[in-house]
């Protein structure tokens, strides 16, 4: 069935409203750790990673505090409004994006994956995600250099389905533990790959019916 414009500006709109909702959740995460505190939240059980690597503790911070800036300024990127009235404002918001993924985001979560909870896999999982975060936001800004805007978008949507990682990692979280109640440990190696992978597929399944067109 053919989509109409009013469905697809409902589709929008709910995209939105959901965007909001659980960017709030990630706000509601992020302001635990504040005031700073080595001992705030999820750092309670990475006390080993705190007392015996002098750079945990900033880069944890860095990756929490950036990680909902980008939430939010990548989902404008996707808006027709903005591409087509506000031009130099959907620019502004895509540097930004790209700066904090390139610069912050992506490497810190490198390390945090490093140091992840659930051994070998988990880390594995994380790092990986980690690397290909950062490949697709610098290749959407190469094929934007290059003008080849519809490799730009085709990035921008592999990116973006990884930094929604940070919400999707979360409600599959709480889903495995409500109905099936696993150890603490296995819900870890579960999520590292399961927060991200299906995002990914996703992302593909997007660009596939937009070639197809």
């Amino acid at each position: 069935m053919q989509l109409t414009k009013k469905h697809k500006a409902t589709a929008q709109l709910l995209g939105l409203v959901l965007l909001g909702f659980f960017s709030f959740l990630m706000l509601e995460i992020t302001l635990r750790y504040i005031p700073f505190s080595s001992t705030a939240a999820f750092l309670q059980i990475k006390q080993t990673e705190v007392e015996g690597y002098s750079y945990y503790i900033p880069v944890f911070y860095t990756h929490v505090y950036t990680s909902v800036g980008c939430l939010v300024a990548g989902f404008t990127q996707f808006s027709t409004w903005l591409l087509r009235r506000r031009r130099k404002l959907h620019r502004t918001v895509g540097y930004l994006y790209v700066i904090v993924v390139l610069c912050f985001s992506a490497p810190t979560g490198f390390v945090m994956g490093i140091h992840a909870n659930g051994g070998w896999i988990a880390s594995l999982f994380f790092t990986v995600l980690s690397v290909l975060w950062w490949y697709f936001t610098w290749q959407a800004v190469w094929a934007a250099k290059k003008r080849d805007f519809r490799q730009h978008r085709f990035m921008m949507i592999r990116s973006y389905a990884l930094t929604l990682s940070a919400i999707t990692l979360r409600l599959w979280k709480w889903l495995l533990v409500q109905l099936f109640h696993p150890a603490p440990m296995d819900v870890y190696i579960i999520v590292a790959g399961l927060g991200w992978i299906p995002n990914w597929l996703v992302a593909e399944y997007m660009i596939y019916k937009i070639k197809a067109k």
